[in-house]
């Protein structure tokens, strides 16, 4: 799974590396933020993307309360087309999630490992979202990151990984693209270069 990431730079450099042509929400850098938080997330057209603020852990549409969200940070790439919580999502709004790291446990007790790329200072994990409106009219952006099988290089760290998309091509794709078959083979464990190493992450 994908629990907890960073984002230390500021929006101006999110804007500048993801082709974003005009940034008008801000947010704090932060070296770990989990689910629940609200996060900036990219969506939108290849010449029309916007940066968002978005709270981690989505909502469906139909859902009553807004708390389910907070078990939902979380999509499998394997089910994400039938599932009832992500399928519209999936199907119709599709984000990116702008990160410098994810970090994951392999022992309880254990500072985590922070994860990254150590060729790009920037990455994006693959992401849907949705819209919920409550019956008092209260409306809140949520997103869910979809995770998948770990790469080689993940196995032994964790049974799961996010899905990165690091190729604009790519990327382009998930945000425009309509064919389902098309964008599940996007959502794949990354074949790029990937280090770790241990971080003193304080969770409380």
């Amino acid at each position: 799974m994908c629990g907890r990431f960073s984002l230390t730079v500021e929006g101006d450099a999110v804007a500048d590396y993801f082709h974003i042509q005009n940034v008008s929400v801000h947010y704090q850098p932060d070296h770990n933020i989990a689910p629940g938080q609200i996060i900036p997330v990219i969506t939108g057209a290849h010449d029309k993307r916007v940066l968002s603020l978005m709270r981690w852990g989505l909502i469906p549409s139909w859902a009553k309360v807004s708390s389910i969200g907070y078990k939902m940070f979380n999509a499998r790439a394997e089910t994400i087309d039938q599932k009832p919580s992500f399928r519209s999502a999936f199907f119709r709004r599709r984000c990116l999630i702008p990160v410098d790291s994810f970090y994951e446990w392999r022992q309880q007790g254990e500072p985590p490992l922070r994860i990254y790329l150590p060729d790009k200072p920037l990455f994006a994990l693959a992401g849907i979202w949705e819209l919920w409106k409550s019956n008092k009219g209260e409306q809140i952006l949520s997103c869910s990151i979809i995770t998948t099988e770990p790469n080689d290089f993940m196995q032994d760290i964790h049974n799961r990984m996010p899905v990165i998309l690091n190729d604009e091509e790519k990327i382009i794709n998930w945000l425009e693209g309509t064919i389902p078959d098309d964008l599940k083979e996007l959502l794949v464990p990354y074949s790029g270069q990937i280090a770790a190493e241990p971080y003193p992450l304080h969770v409380q």
